[in-house]
């Protein structure tokens, strides 16, 4: 994910110069293209781009931690383990005495 967002990031980056120099060439599909729809493009592209890093980095780290940590079944293979005890229940209550 790191590599594609830097590959964005370049393209994000020759979009945006190349459009404000001529903002006809990179919006060649519309018919009235200014530097103020470059600029929000590119706005929109360094967001995706900031995302897109940012999530990779978490996941590559969260994947060296998986490795780097031993799984939890061998960490503590002498670890006590909670034996379930029934709840004693209550002696039945003696029936009211009569007068």
């Amino acid at each position: 994910m790191t590599t594609a967002a830097f590959d964005l990031a370049l393209w994000t980056i020759l979009f945006f110069i190349v459009g404000m120099i001529k903002p006809k060439w990179p919006l060649f599909f519309l018919k009235s293209a200014d530097r103020i729809v470059v600029a929000t493009i590119t706005a929109v592209l360094v967001m995706v781009t900031v995302t897109l890093f940012t999530e990779g980095a978490r996941r590559d780290k969260l994947a060296k931690e998986a490795v780097s940590t031993p799984a939890a079944s061998q960490a503590a293979p002498n670890a006590p383990v909670a034996v379930p005890v029934p709840v004693p229940t209550p002696a039945p209550a003696a029936p009211p005495a009569h007068k």
